[in-house]
């Protein structure tokens, strides 16, 4: 079997080189590309040329746009990334007969109420990111072709930035600290994406009634607020000095930000968790993993 990873230096789809290379043959491409080949998002020719120079059994697309307030001054960017490119991608894999493995983002639904949102909820995104990341979607599902789509929130891993290692630098700059406490998700490890996905990919090449929509979060919710003060206990029960000394929570108001962000990302697993007989883990289970790596 051979796998086209597209996205390969983001969090997720560093991950996804390690997890998804026991299924077969792996080519992975980032912005750059490789000779001959093409990994630009802004480039829909090129993508569908290195599509058919491939001919891959299973196409994995791990980039994406993802600065979300960015996106709200650029969105015609944000849409040849999020949605049109895909849409070639789903083209492209129909016309190969091949399957197409999406990520998107708890930020297609309008973040009201306090249950989790399940797959078939009705969805209302607030912003630039969340209706091209919807178009995403909608344009694979268009294009009949075998697909996963997972949607996901609160993205992180020991690579590259995230919120913890923002709060663990602040922490030791500041004696007081300010968080949003009223949107509340769960944060999720790039690692235990890539795992998932690998598990579900090969149940669903051999079953393609699999196929379709799913939420891979981790188990369990909290806060920012609450999360930044797991990560500051952690870190200094690792022996880290911290300056901090009061963590205020505060509103969204509070904080404006040029795009809107949900206040409820929950996402109902159980769809995931039964279809693919796969339990997943708390998450902070995932974030001391990752503090014990990267202190």
């Amino acid at each position: 079997m051979k796998i086209l990873l597209l996205g390969c230096g983001g969090q997720v789809g560093w991950e996804l080189q390690r997890a998804l290379a026991p299924l077969g043959e792996l080519l992975a491409l980032g912005h750059a590309g490789a000779e001959g080949l093409c990994g630009d998002f802004c480039d829909p020719a090129g993508l569908r040329a290195t599509v058919d120079a491939v001919a891959p059994d299973v196409i994995v697309n791990a980039a994406a746009h993802t600065a979300v307030d960015k996106a709200e001054s650029e969105p015609d960017l944000a849409r040849r990334i999020n949605a049109e490119a895909v849409g070639v991608l789903a083209e492209a894999a129909a016309r190969h007969q091949a399957w197409l493995v999406h990520y998107s983002t708890d930020y297609v639904f309008d973040g009201s109420g306090t249950r989790p949102w399940q797959e078939d909820d009705a969805t209302g995104p607030l912003s630039v990111y969340g209706r091209t990341k919807l178009e995403g979607e909608q344009a694979i599902r268009a294009s009949g072709c075998a697909h996963l789509i997972f949607r996901t929130s609160w993205v992180y891993a020991a690579r590259g930035g995230n919120f913890a290692k923002t709060m663990l630098r602040l922490a030791g700059e500041r004696e007081r600290l300010a968080v949003i406490a009223d949107q509340i998700g769960a944060p999720t490890g790039a690692d235990l994406i890539a795992d998932v996905t690998a598990h579900a990919l090969r149940a669903a090449l051999s079953r393609p009634e699999l196929g379709g929509t799913y939420h891979l979060v981790a188990s369990g919710e909290t806060s920012w607020h609450t999360y930044a003060g797991f990560v500051f206990d952690t870190a200094r029960a690792l022996g880290k000095d911290l300056k901090v000394a009061e963590v205020a929570p505060i509103s969204t108001a509070d904080y404006p930000t040029p795009a809107t962000r949900p206040l409820n990302s929950r996402l109902d697993t159980g769809k995931l968790q039964h279809t693919f007989g796969l339990h997943l883990p708390h998450w902070q289970q995932g974030v001391a993993r990752m503090l014990h790596e990267i202190l």
